[in-house]
């Protein structure tokens, strides 16, 4: 049994009760299909990407800094193609049917990424002639050899940063040591069809959340009145099922795709997004009525012969999938893009604040663009988990959590890495075996696994302190978020100290580092996702609903420049030179947690003034958004 596994079913055993237990009490049920669908979403979401940063750089063998700009690309489209699925849902599909679009998008994008082929070659071409290297292990267990005279040899990097093989005969046609410039790395097999193949999955994937998740988030609050005090708890225990489903997917298909290969992994993520499908569907009644189609809409009207405005729509919607094909190949293109977009959207909400709101109403709407201002700051280090933070915990992390096997019960339990039982001579045959060793890719769970943990009490803390008239404002709690995902990074530099010999620091401080971040995000998250819903007015919250998620398309944007710039090279999908890949990561973390700890103390700093945008829109009493009651006021 993998430890991880067994601690995964323990941690969801003691935080899902109290969480089951709000759900039904006090809360409507159409919260429980949301938090079900989003669940699955999730996990299908979250198990493709955390094996996504090595699916590239060790099957398709792009270079670190290539990888990292194309996961940038990917996951920036996902967080920004929400404006389009937003901005249908409010004019013309309603919430519901745009996310039973999304959903069955998402199936098919991640049962195609199952389809891997072949995987790409590394050559190293010297004195006119190539070599090749044999690669096996996927992760942190990638070992790349290179094929001299027909044999195997293991390869490293010298300390002045020179390539260097290992026990190589001294009649060998190449030098045991080749310094920068003598030697070309290539990639050869790396095939256009699947490549191709891979491209349509992520571009499916990409149109697919973008119906999908924004759309679920305001279908949550649609369930509740303005002014109801349920709701941020809500969306906390919204949060929870998110959590859940990005818990389970860092686990299993990590193990899947690690132990078993690639399309493993990548099909249990789609097969759990059928799941999510199939609930969503079933649970149309618990919805009660809400998220339908806006009045007007008319979509059953026929607009080219027997095609109808929403088939039109759908086709829409596939065509972007051919869009979004060609710009997730090219990264300055999708960066380009996202900057007009982001632009474009934020110049649309201004010209909407104040050509067509009420004091009020402008004021919480540029309160709600401050917030996402901060929250672009905050998603951009705190997605580094799925790229640089990934990569360095393959490379400079000692995943193993005991230092030698231990026997219980005289030997009839066994609990250590498989390397180590090796090591140590040890035989697992009739005992029971508990793997305490992690994978890289399962080190996304610790993220999901803290905020197991914390989301009840977090939803039981708003509530507390909302009923005594103290819980923090909004500015103040994402201020608080900055300072503590900057002070994450910043523990990984304490951590660098116990490296051992291999450059390896203990897994505690990457625990810790994701403690800090899982809290900052518990601030940030949630309370956003509710502010969004409370500071804008109903004919445009979708829109800005999407707008939020934009922040979050930003993010991964720079977070993808910000990895590329941490990342050091690889032979093979292996890191040669693991003292090198600790010092620039070390460098880059230090940089960016520092400053987002001064962001953090500026958005304090800000927060009595900022407050009075809100004109008392946390408040239980709150009327609606829009009311003439309240734009008479202003």
């Amino acid at each position: 049994m993998n430890i991880v596994i067994a601690a995964g079913i323990l941690v969801t055993l003691v935080t899902g009760i109290p969480v089951v237990i709000q759900l039904l009490k006090g809360h409507p049920r159409g919260l429980i299909i949301c938090f079900l669908a989003e669940m699955w979403e999730r996990f299908s979401y979250y198990g493709m990407r955390g094996l996504l940063i090595f699916y590239l750089t060790q099957h398709f063998l792009f270079d670190p800094k290539v990888a990292s700009g194309h996961y940038g690309s990917y996951t920036s489209l996902v967080y920004i193609v929400p404006l389009l699925g937003g901005f249908l849902a409010d004019r013309y599909l309603g919430t519901r049917k745009a996310v039973a679009f999304g959903a069955i998008l998402l199936v098919a994008g991640h049962l195609t990424m199952a389809i891997e082929g072949k995987p790409a070659v590394q050559t190293l071409t010297y004195g006119g002639q190539v070599y090749e290297f044999q690669a096996e292990g996927r992760g942190d267990e990638r070992v790349a050899k290179m094929i001299v005279a027909g044999k195997p040899y293991a390869v490293t990097a010298t300390e002045t940063g020179d390539f260097a093989i290992k026990g190589l005969p001294a009649d060998a046609a190449v030098p045991a040591v080749l310094a920068k410039g003598q030697y070309r790395l290539d990639v050869k097999d790396r095939d256009p069809l699947y490549l191709n193949i891979f491209w349509l999955a992520l571009s499916l994937i990409i149109v697919g959340v973008g119906f999908m998740k924004a759309n679920v988030a305001t279908l949550v609050g649609q369930l509740y009145p303005q002014g109801d005090p349920r709701r941020d708890p809500g969306f906390t225990l919204y949060y929870y099922g998110i959590n859940l489903g990005s818990f389970w997917a860092a686990i299993l298909c990590g193990v899947l795709g690690v132990n078993v290969g690639w399309w493993a992994g990548f099909g249990a993520a789609g097969l759990g997004m059928l799941v999510g499908f199939l609930i969503f569907v079933l649970g149309k009644p618990w919805l009660l009525g809400r998220g339908e189609p806006p009045a007007g809409a008319k979509l059953k009207e026929k607009v080219a012969g027997p095609i109808s405005r929403e088939i039109v729509i759908y086709g829409v919607s596939m065509a972007a999938v051919v869009v979004v094909f060609l710009l997730v190949q090219h990264t300055p293109v999708v960066s380009a893009t996202l900057l007009a977009g982001m632009f474009g959207s934020l110049g649309y909400i201004l010209w909407f604040a104040f050509a067509k709101c009420e004091k009020v109403e402008r004021e919480r709407l540029l309160l709600a663009t401050v917030l996402v201002l901060g929250a672009v700051v905050f998603w951009t280090l705190f997605e580094q988990a799925g790229s640089s933070l990934n990569l360095f915990a393959a490379t400079n992390v000692n995943l193993k959590l005991l230092s030698k096997p231990v026997e219980w019960f005289g030997g009839a339990v066994v609990l250590g890495a498989p390397e180590q039982l090796a090591a140590a001579g040890i035989s697992t045959t009739g005992k029971l075996w508990v793997n305490t060793a992690f994978n890289a890719a399962q080190t996304q769970a610790i993220n999901a696994g803290w905020i197991l943990i914390f989301a009840p009490v977090f939803a039981a803390l708003w509530t507390v302190l909302t009923a005594r008239k103290i819980n923090p404002n909004p500015i103040v709690k994402f201020g608080l978020s900055l300072v503590q995902v900057g002070a994450g990074f910043l523990i990984l530099l304490i951590g660098a100290r116990f490296a051992d010999g291999a450059f390896k620091m203990p897994l505690i401080f990457l625990v810790l580092m994701y403690m800090l971040h899982t809290s900052g995000e518990m601030f940030m998250s949630p309370v956003g996702l509710s502010q969004m819903t409370k500071l804008s007015p109903l004919s445009i919250v979708s829109f800005v609903m999407a707008v939020w998620y934009m922040a979050l398309a930003m993010a991964n944007l720079f977070g993808g420049w910000i990895a590329a710039i941490a990342s050091t090279e690889t032979i093979g999908g292996q890191v040669l030179d693991p003292a090198a890949a600790m010092t620039q990561s070390l460098l880059v973390f230090k940089v960016i947690g520092l400053a987002a700890i001064g962001i953090g103390v500026l958005f304090l700093v800000l927060a009595p003034f900022l407050k009075k945008w809100s004109h008392g829109s946390d408040d239980t009493t709150v009327a609606p958004i829009g009311d003439p009651s309240v734009s008479s006021q202003a």
